[in-house]
C-alpha cells in the first residue's frame, strides 16, 4: 500500500497550508480523507501517459500519474481550488509532484520583453483577492516573499518558467511553474517540492518533461495562418492570463 501524502505534503498548486499535515483534531474527518486518498487510482510508469486531450509524457519507473478526475479529488483534499481537467504526474516516492492543465488561449506569441518587478507586483495584487476566497473557505492565507526563479523563457523549447517563493502559517512554500506553449494553446506545469530540495527537484522534473511532447497536430510550430490568437502574451502567462485565473477560482495559476 502507498504512503498516504495526506501527512506529508503540507502545500499544493496555489499553496495552501495543508489541513493534513496538522495534529489531527477530529478523526473522523482524517478518517474520511484517508479514505478518499486511498480510493485513488495511481497508474504507474514505464509507459506514456496523457497529460491532458492534447499532449503526454512519458513516465519511466517509479513515477506515477492521476487522471483528472482523481486529480480534482487530491487537490480538493490538499485544499487547492481546482479544474475539471488536470493532471497528477510524480515519483512514486512523493518527494515532489506536479500538476498539468491546458488552457485554450489561443497561439502565444514568445517575442514579448518580461519585466520581472512589474510582474511581481501583479501577482502580490492577484494573490490579495485570492486570500478573499481561502478566507472564505476558511483556508490559511498566503503571504508572497519574492522570485525563487525570475522568470525565464527558452525560444528552443517553447517553455516559460518561473518560481515564487512565498509563505502560508509561518511556513516557507514554493511552486515551481512550467508553461508548454502549443499551436492554439499552453499547457501549464506547476511543480509542487519542499524547498530545501527545490533545485534538485526542478532539475528532475525538466529531465522528465524530455519526455513531454504535444500531439501531432498540436505543437508549437505547426502554427498556421487563421488559427487562434492570444489575446495576451508571456507576461500575462506569469500573472495568471490575464484575469482569468482568478476567475476560475481563487487565483489558480497566479504562482
Amino acid at each position: 500500500m502507498r504512503i498516504a501524502r495526506l501527512t506529508t505534503v503540507a502545500v499544493a498548486l496555489i499553496l495552501t497550508h495543508s489541513a493534513f499535515a496538522q495534529e489531527p483534531t477530529q478523526a473522523e474527518e482524517k478518517s474520511e480523507a484517508q479514505r478518499i486518498y486511498e480510493s485513488l487510482n495511481f497508474s504507474a510508469g514505464p509507459d506514456t501517459f496523457d497529460v491532458t486531450r492534447y499532449a503526454s509524457i512519458y513516465l519511466p519507473v517509479d513515477y506515477d500519474r492521476l487522471d483528472a478526475e482523481d486529480t480534482r479529488k487530491l487537490m480538493d483534499l490538499y485544499e487547492n481550488p481546482s479544474s475539471v481537467d488536470e493532471y497528477y504526474v510524480g515519483p512514486i516516492d512523493e518527494r515532489w509532484f506536479a500538476v498539468f492543465s491546458y488552457e485554450d488561449s489561443g497561439h502565444i506569441k514568445d517575442d514579448e520583453e518580461i519585466d520581472a518587478d512589474a510582474l511581481l507586483a501583479s501577482l502580490r495584487e492577484g494573490n490579495r483577492m485570492a486570500n478573499r476566497e481561502r478566507r472564505d473557505r476558511g483556508w490559511s492565507e498566503l503571504e508572497i516573499l519574492g522570485w525563487q526563479y525570475k522568470p525565464s523563457y527558452s525560444n528552443a523549447t517553447q517553455r516559460l518558467s518561473w518560481a515564487v517563493l512565498a509563505e502560508s502559517d509561518g511556513t516557507q512554500i514554493v511552486n515551481y511553474n512550467t508553461r508548454l506553449l502549443g499551436r492554439t494553446g499552453v499547457i501549464s506545469a506547476v511543480l509542487v517540492a519542499e524547498p530545501e530540495t527545490l533545485d534538485a527537484s526542478v532539475a528532475e522534473f525538466e529531465e522528465l518533461l524530455d519526455g513531454f511532447k504535444y500531439n501531432p497536430g498540436n505543437t508549437y510550430a505547426e502554427y498556421k495562418p487563421g488559427d487562434k490568437l492570444a489575446t495576451y502574451g508571456l507576461a500575462a502567462l506569469v500573472t495568471g492570463g490575464a484575469a482569468a485565473a482568478i476567475a476560475k477560482g481563487g487565483g489558480k495559476g497566479l504562482f
